[in-house]
Parts: structure tokens; sequence; C-alpha cells
């Protein structure tokens, strides 16, 4: 593969020429764009989660990387999968906020265009702010002697990120448990043991019988 191949166009393409490109010139990896797009915004918008899996870990590209806007490639993330291989294996700062001093969530959730992704993020911005206020994160863990949620909501992440191709089709979010969840963590008294026991309640909702996988919408259009 030439060196000036495009890697953008590659990466959109999920091309299994891309890696060795990069592995040819690593200094593609963390390349951007006149609009400071980079190969981190196009793996997470494509869903090309191994490659996005691969920028960081071995081309070290860093997951903040922003745009011109200031956003980085949580904004522009159209599936949950890829959401969480951000979120939850790669670390991505989900405050991050953008030129419009909004954050990822927030802006998903104003376009409405992938419910779903916003509902996730929901979830992970109140639980993040439950462990806050009851102990100090350290590197991405709770502190021991601090008392978190219990470990509810990572099986919860986890039914999200498997469903089956075509199994939410058709399907709609709830619009009142989004509405519930979004309140709860923007109230005053989300810290006291009220607003803490009606979050476990939520949580332990979405992971029961009727599992948040059931609430989710439709898959990516491509």
């Amino acid at each position: 593969m030439a060196a000036n191949a495009n890697p953008f166009l590659l990466a959109a393409d999920n091309s299994p020429a891309l890696l060795p490109l990069l592995r040819d010139n690593p200094s593609l990896a963390s390349g951007q764009d006149e609009h400071g797009y980079s190969l981190v915004h196009a793996a997470a918008s494509y869903n090309h989660l191994d490659l996005l899996r691969a920028l960081i870990r071995e081309f070290h590209v860093d997951v903040n990387l922003r745009d011109e806007d200031n956003e980085t490639a949580l904004f522009v993330v159209e599936t949950v999968d890829a959401a969480k291989v951000l979120v939850e294996e790669l670390r991505i700062d989900i405050s991050a906020k953008n030129t419009e001093n909004v954050t990822a969530r927030q802006k998903i959730t104003e376009e409405d265009e992938f419910p779903q992704v916003a509902e996730y993020l929901t979830i992970v911005e109140a639980i993040r702010a439950n462990e806050l206020r009851n102990g100090e994160v350290i590197n991405g863990t709770v502190n021991e002697e601090s008392t978190p949620l219990p470990p509810a909501p990572h099986g919860m992440t986890v039914t999200m990120g498997t469903m089956a191709p075509g199994e939410a089709d058709g399907a709609e979010v709830d619009p009142e448990f989004r509405q519930r969840i979004e309140q709860l963590a923007q109230r005053d008294d989300f810290h006291t043991e009220a607003g803490q026991a009606e979050l476990r309640a939520l949580v332990q909702d979405a992971i029961g019988d009727a599992n948040l996988a059931d609430r989710n919408v439709r898959p990516r259009q491509d």
C-alpha cells in the first residue's frame, strides 16, 4: 500500500490495508485533517471497534483527541457498542465539552438521532456522579473505602452492548424511563440516601426481567 493512500478513506471502509500502512508510517495514526477529524473519530463513527482499539492501544493515539469543534470521538458515535468501547475500555473523558460547552451526552440527546446512545451515556453519568459523591474515583476505579453502587451497573452495560442484530428492530426508547433517570441525575438531592435509593431502583429495573436491552431503539442504519 502506497504511503500516500488516504487513511481516512481506508478507515471509513475498515480496509485491511490500513493497519499495515500505519505500521509502516506510525505518524499517520494520530494525524488529523484540516477540520481536526482523526482516525479515532472515524473508527468510532463507523463502529469499527477493533480499529478503534488498535489506534489507542497499539499506536498510542490520545483517545481524547479533539477536532476543530473541540469534540472527541464520543461526540460522533452512533452505537452503544462504540460508546461502550470508548467509555469502559479506553476510558475516554465523558465530561469533555465542545465549543458550545456541551458534553457528548448532551449533544447526542439534543440531536435525538441515536437515543439509545444518549440513554447509555445518561446512565453512565449518573453512576459516575454517584461514585464521586460516595468516594474518590482514582484511575477509573472507586476507592475501596467508599460506598458506591453494587455491581449492577456493569451488568446493565453488558446487556446493552450485546444485543443481537435486529433485536431492537421496531422498538422505541421508553421516554418515561429516560426522563426519570435524566431528572434524577440532575436533582439536588441526588447524593442523599433517598436519591441513591431511587437510582439503585432504576438501575435494578434496567437490568431486571425487563432489561434495558428491551428498551433500546433501532440499530444503526448504514
